[in-house]
């Protein structure tokens, strides 16, 4: 997925195809939120009046840019992950034995798609302080540009927990549902408050 072009991946996600679907597309906005404030960090790098931060600004460089070619990864693994679920409903279903192995399967498949959507809702909120510094301290000719990664960080956030909250709708176990579903209602609080407390801190009003 991740090597298509934009006009050809925009066009599998607009086809009856049910991947890619929000979850890769809650990856993909978390690459793009972790490449704008990598890219606010870039320009102030090596920029006058701001010295003091460049080595600050170096070390968001290196850690955005982990998590946007970690997004990209996780594009892959959000289809592979609904692959697994649709597997398991493709299991025949004739005897007891099969019934019950199909049953298990699925249920497999559901924590896992669960679970891959958790972990980038959980990584594209660490792109929201990062946001931050770069609206505070970075070149301020890209301040919007950094507003933008903070909101397209949040939006990645509360993208992929729809993910997870639907899977947790189909699952058993409910020890591992209530424990994702206090994950989840903590992390929406958090990724809506960030984004609040950055965009607070423009300087456009």
């Amino acid at each position: 997925m991740k090597n298509k072009t934009l006009k050809e991946f925009s066009k599998e996600t607009a086809s009856s195809e049910p991947v890619p679907g929000g979850g890769s597309i809650a990856a993909y906005s978390g690459a793009l939120a972790a490449a704008l404030s990598e890219m606010v960090a870039n320009l102030t790098v090596g920029k006058k009046n701001y010295e003091e931060v460049e080595e600050e600004m170096k070390l968001i460089v290196e850690k955005a840019e982990m998590i946007r070619v970690n997004m990209l990864d996780n594009i892959e693994k959000d289809c592979e992950a609904f692959d697994k679920v649709m597997e398991g409903f493709k299991l025949p279903k004739n005897t007891e034995e099969e019934k019950e192995f199909r049953k298990k399967t699925i249920q497999e498949g559901l924590i896992i798609a669960a679970e891959v959507p958790l972990e980038i809702a959980k990584e594209a909120f660490e792109i929201m302080p990062i946001a931050e510094i770069v609206v505070e301290k970075g070149n301020k000719n890209a301040v919007t540009d950094g507003l933008v990664s903070a909101m397209l960080a949040r939006t990645a956030v509360l993208s992929a927990l729809l993910n997870v909250k639907i899977n947790l709708n189909s699952i058993k176990d409910e020890t591992y549902v209530e424990k994702t579903r206090k994950i989840v209602k903590n992390l929406e609080k958090m990724a809506v408050e960030k984004e609040k407390e950055i965009l607070n801190k423009s300087p456009l009003k």
